[in-house]
């Protein structure tokens, strides 16, 4: 089981949050309590770059529904960046292709 690291930065069209690591039952929480920090105002875009993940369960998409969730609340939207391939195809076997924005990576977020 790989740490979960995540970084935060900010760009021209809101903040980025690069998720490295392992998205578990065990390091979820992280992700969601890290989210809720992340100040978002209306029109902003929150990135959670997700390219160096390299595990995601049920309970890290949960994750990341919070964190769209959080997202709307704020009047923001959310982009999924640099989805890995099986992450990837979970998400769209479920429909949350279709929910989230999806993004090769997360350069033109900056």
């Amino acid at each position: 089981m790989k740490t979960l690291t995540i970084s935060y930065r900010d760009t021209a069209n809101g903040p980025v949050l690069d998720v490295a690591g392992d998205l578990d039952y065990a390091h979820a929480p992280e992700l969601r309590r890290q989210v809720d920090q992340v100040p978002l105002t209306p029109g902003q875009r929150l990135v959670l770059d997700l390219s160096g993940l390299e595990f995601c369960d049920s309970t890290g998409i949960t994750a990341l529904l919070a964190a769209r969730q959080h997202a709307l609340a704020a009047g923001a939207g959310i982009v999924l960046a640099g989805v890995p391939a099986n992450l990837l195809r979970v998400l769209t076997l479920v429909g949350l292709d279709q929910v989230f924005t999806l993004l090769p990576d997360s350069s033109p977020a900056s």
